[in-house]
């Protein structure tokens, strides 16, 4: 299959000129004309040739002006520029290789070396062009299988937060309610400027993905604990508030083995912080206000209310709208006063969430 030939675009507002150039070229090359820099503008966006050769000194916009719209306009995107010019002298050659131009070529045209120096720039442009599209295919390459391991992970993760929930038998759809209501809340803490530059679009994806391991520290709880139907004693709940820190532990180890991956540190920070009080009253570190990391904070209201709303051996679950006025209360003391108002924004959603989640034990939770 014979190949297309390559276009050149020849800028000369001097006839005789351009009659000299199409004579050396067109036997090679399709060669297309433009007598001014305008033209020659609306040219490059349009046909976009393989080799400009731009005429410094004419009317109105000169060779100089022409390539400096050019480069602001980034239309030209590879496209090698050759000046042609009846001025020799090192100013006049710094200045177009200062806006970028390859070479320039002199008049009158000697035919051999508009030809070489036309062939060699050709012959680099096809080079870098080669480059380029294997530098391409080799990102599309890394991105396809930078998504695949991040499917594996994310499903990896999901897995394992629900072997936490399966030795719970407390927690029924927990994982996947918290898990939207994170999200969600994450979703509205965006809109507020103060979260600009922290809650991003990958942020909450990997927030939302890591949000069913913040109790994967239940694990490392017995069962005789884990199981108790009743309340707990004061020596049960000192082990019970361990699982935090055993959570934290264990996902912590496992950013080093995955380079610092940012969707298990979330986890983390998640599985450490979720019991922490804004005020620093909560545990395991008494950590307060901004020291505890946001997605811990948004985890929290999410932990507390599905609790609220879900029915548990030793109690009933709370109506959508009591569970609602449990968190009020709790802004600015145990919540994040901004993650409280995200929660509000959309508490209206959850009686919806939770009908379609509910709990199999149960077909009351999160009623009004």
């Amino acid at each position: 299959m014979e190949l297309p030939r390559l276009k050149i675009l020849v800028v000369d507002d001097t006839k005789t000129n351009i009659d000299v150039l199409e004579g050396i070229l067109s036997n090679d090359y399709d060669v297309c004309v433009a007598l001014n820099g305008k033209k020659a503008i609306e040219l490059t966006e349009k046909i976009r040739p393989d080799l400009i050769l731009l005429d410094v000194m004419m009317p109105e916009m000169d060779g100089y002006e022409t390539l400096r719209i050019m480069r602001e306009k980034n239309i030209l995107q590879g496209i090698p520029v050759i000046f042609l010019t009846a001025k020799a002298d090192s100013k006049s050659e710094q200045t177009g290789l200062d806006l970028g131009a390859v070479d320039y070529i002199t008049k009158p045209f000697n035919p051999a070396l508009v030809t070489l120096r036309i062939k060699n720039q050709l012959q680099l442009k096809q080079q870098r062009d080669l480059l380029q599209r294997q530098t391409d295919h080799l990102h599309e390459l890394v991105d396809e299988k930078t998504a695949d391991l991040r499917k594996t992970l994310k499903v990896m993760l999901t897995s394992l937060g629900s072997l936490a929930e399966y030795r719970d038998p407390e927690t029924g759809e927990h994982i996947k309610r918290t898990q939207i209501i994170v999200q969600r809340i994450a979703e509205e803490l965006r809109k507020n400027p103060k979260f600009k530059g922290t809650i991003t679009p990958e942020y909450i994806e990997n927030l939302a993905t890591a949000a069913p391991l913040h109790d994967i520290g239940k694990v490392g709880i017995h069962d005789r604990i884990l199981r108790k139907p009743g309340s707990l004693t004061q020596d049960e709940r000192k082990i019970m508030m361990q699982h935090p820190q055993m959570g934290y532990d264990v996902l912590q180890e496992a950013t080093k083995e995955l380079h610092d991956s940012p969707m298990v540190r979330i986890a983390a920070e998640m599985a450490l912080g979720h019991h922490e009080y804004w005020n620093g009253e909560g545990y395991p570190n008494h950590k307060k206000a901004d020291d505890i990391p946001i997605g811990a904070r948004i985890m929290a209201v999410a932990d507390v209310y599905d609790a609220l709303v879900s029915k548990r051996p030793y109690k009933e679950p709370y109506p959508h709208q009591v569970a609602v006025d449990e968190i009020i209360r709790g802004r600015g003391s145990q919540f994040d006063p901004d993650v409280v108002d995200a929660f509000l924004s959309i508490a209206d959603e959850l009686p919806e969430i939770y009908e379609q989640f509910k709990d199999s034990s149960s077909s009351e939770d999160c009623k009004d």
